[in-house]
């Protein structure tokens, strides 16, 4: 492959499916310089007429779902039975656009003073950078693309070279809707390309979605720039089973928590500590579910479980697996039943730990797969102290009946996001956000805007 092509590598044969070249140094400076003159006249542009046009553009986008969901099981391997992601896109977009005018309205000041008009103006910071993952390939693009444009932002968009069919979508779809030319631009860009975007200055703000080593890299390279940043890293997401929980009800819901889309969610269940009252029976129902998947081709509407997005993140779980293993814990899922599964692949069958503890990596590296161990607890001491051991503060779900406890336990856990009977799921309304290495800043909810759009203060004397 040259270095100067971007390829993906489809995980369902291991044969290049895409291959695009990477943009010219001036092609990069002319894209830039496009977006900032079309933000000149977009940010002025009524909330009310760029609400229009942004919904255009979901309108064309969500057309085009008959022939995403087979590019996004070839791309990074989830099935097509499950019919893609444009329910979550709808949703938050068309959220995101229905807040604009509240939350960009300004903010009188608290007190008022004869003789004065005083306030604080949002103003969009102009030109925005988004760097995309494969994992979710439109729903975590349009967390910031939406806001972004609709608080008067121009928006340059960078998707994963596993997906990068996707960022054409959106291109198609912008341009279908007639965005203004410039506004709105894909580029196919290089590690070191983005490097030096970042390190010049070049861009505004930069949102980015990956790995925890991705955004150190991000930090690197915008350092000294004063570009701002919102960060979405790495996830070690627990659940916790309270004595009181409906079990069935967790149970069904945990498993596909865990293993949905292979276990390659920001947000999906990595670890369970179930009370013990309810251990045994979790377990088996756990692995009863578990043995229902069918790991096979995405393509086919027969499977439930298709294959991890790239090759190496199937050894990197087999190996954390294959530790825990040998440090004592006991795999629940005979993977001879999985036959596509042949240990050289990027197909890899689910894996249900018990006998599991801190010192297994499975426990508290990000695994990003399809495994999960379970851990027995007394209650709810032992389940806060074990679920806030991990580098990582994405979510966490409490299984309960018990609203008032759910609430309580959340304040003690060190994570973004506190759910109840319920897991693996973003409400728009809600600001996305984490805490130590999984990241900085928040997306969605009216928060979403005050990361795109910068305050200025009026200071008015009437003489």
């Amino acid at each position: 492959m040259a270095d100067t092509d971007i390829v993906c590598i489809s995980p369902i044969d291991g044969r290049e499916l895409v291959r695009r070249p990477i943009m010219s140094e001036a092609a990069i400076d002319a894209a830039i310089t496009s977006a900032r003159e079309a933000q000149k006249a977009w940010r002025n542009t009524s909330i009310a007429e760029r609400a229009s046009r942004v919904s255009a553009f979901l309108d064309a986008l969500l057309a085009m779902n008959q022939e995403v969901v087979p590019e996004i099981a070839q791309q990074m391997g989830r099935p097509v039975r499950y019919g893609g992601e444009f329910r979550g896109v709808e949703e938050r977009a068309r959220y995101m656009i229905s807040i604009a005018e509240k939350s960009l309205q300004p903010m009188p000041a608290d007190d008022e003073k004869a003789g004065f008009r005083r306030m604080i103006k949002r103003e969009p910071v102009g030109l925005v950078l988004v760097i995309a993952p494969w994992n979710y390939p439109y729903l975590t693009a349009i967390n910031t693309i939406v806001p972004a444009l609709m608080a008067g932002n121009a928006v340059l968009l960078k998707h994963a070279s596993q997906t990068v069919l996707a960022g054409e979508r959106f291109q198609i779809a912008m341009d279908r809707a007639g965005m203004p030319k410039g506004l709105f631009q894909n580029l196919h860009l290089s590690h070191d390309q983005t490097s030096r975007i970042l390190s010049g200055g070049l861009v505004d703000h930069c949102n980015f979605t990956g790995s925890v080593s991705g955004g150190r890299s991000i930090e690197r390279a915008a350092a000294g720039s004063f570009t701002s940043l919102g960060l979405e890293l790495g996830g070690k997401d627990p659940a916790y089973v309270r004595e009181d929980a409906n079990l069935d009800h967790a149970i069904e819901n945990l498993v596909d928590g865990a293993f949905f889309n292979s276990g390659q969610c920001c947000c999906g269940i990595e670890r369970i500590y179930v009370h013990e009252k309810h251990y045994d029976r979790f377990v088996e129902g756990a692995v009863d579910l578990v043995n229902k998947y069918v790991l096979g081709n995405p393509l086919d509407e027969a499977t439930t479980l298709g294959p991890m997005a790239h090759r190496r993140f199937a050894d990197l779980v087999r190996g954390q697996n294959a530790e825990a293993v040998a440090k004592g814990a006991k795999a629940h899922i005979d993977t001879k039943h999985f036959a596509a599964d042949t240990g050289d692949t990027a197909y890899l069958a689910p894996q249900v730990l018990t006998n599991v503890d801190h010192s297994m990596s499975v426990m508290r590296e990000e695994s990003f797969g399809p495994t999960v161990g379970i851990m027995k607890v007394t209650g709810d001491e032992e389940a806060i102290r074990l679920m806030n051991d991990s580098p990582y503060g994405l979510s966490a779900a409490i299984w309960t009946s018990d609203v008032d406890a759910a609430e309580a336990i959340g304040e003690k856990l060190e994570t973004g996001t506190v759910f109840m009977n319920r897991c693996d799921y973003l409400d728009p309304a809600l600001a996305w956000t984490g805490v130590k290495d999984t990241g900085r800043g928040a997306s969605l909810s009216r928060l979403a805007y005050e990361s795109l759009t910068r305050p200025k203060s009026y200071h008015l004397r009437q003489i």
